[in-house]
C-alpha cells in the first residue's frame, strides 16, 4: 500500500514563502509523474502543479505560474513544492499524488499539509 505524506505547511504572511515536501512509500515512485493539489475550505480540490517521472517536464496551474516551482528527488521518494509570493487565496490543504499524463490523480489521497496565508 503506497502512502503519501505531505509536510512543510504553516502560517505565513502574504508575500512570504514556504517549501512543501511529500514522501511516497513504495518502490514505484521514480516511475510515475507526480502532482500537487490543494483544497480550500468549501471548495473542490484543484490541480496545482505536476512533474514528469524524470523531472524534465513540469507544468502548473495558471494561478500559480511564476510563483510555485515543483521538483523531485527520486532517490528520496520525495516531491517538493516551492511556493513564493504567497497570497491569501493560496490558503488550502495541500496534497501530493501520483498523476496520469492528463494530470489526473491516480491513488487515494494521503495526508495533506495546511498552508495559511494571512493578509
Amino acid at each position: 500500500q503506497v502512502q503519501l505524506v505531505a509536510s512543510g505547511g504553516g502560517l505565513v504572511q502574504a508575500g512570504g514563502s514556504l517549501r512543501l515536501s511529500c514522501v511516497a512509500s513504495g518502490r514505484t515512485f521514480s516511475s510515475y509523474d507526480m502532482g500537487w493539489f490543494r483544497q480550500a475550505p468549501g471548495k473542490e480540490r484543484e490541480f496545482v502543479a505536476a512533474i514528469s517521472w524524470t523531472g524534465a517536464s513540469k507544468y502548473a496551474a495558471d494561478s500559480v505560474k511564476g510563483r510555485f516551482t515543483i521538483s523531485r528527488d527520486n532517490a528520496r521518494n520525495t516531491v517538493y513544492l516551492e511556493m513564493n509570493s504567497l497570497k491569501p487565496e493560496d490558503t488550502a490543504v495541500y496534497y501530493c499524488n501520483f498523476v496520469a499524463s492528463t494530470g489526473s490523480p491516480l491513488r487515494s489521497w494521503g495526508q495533506g499539509t495546511q498552508v495559511t496565508v494571512s493578509s
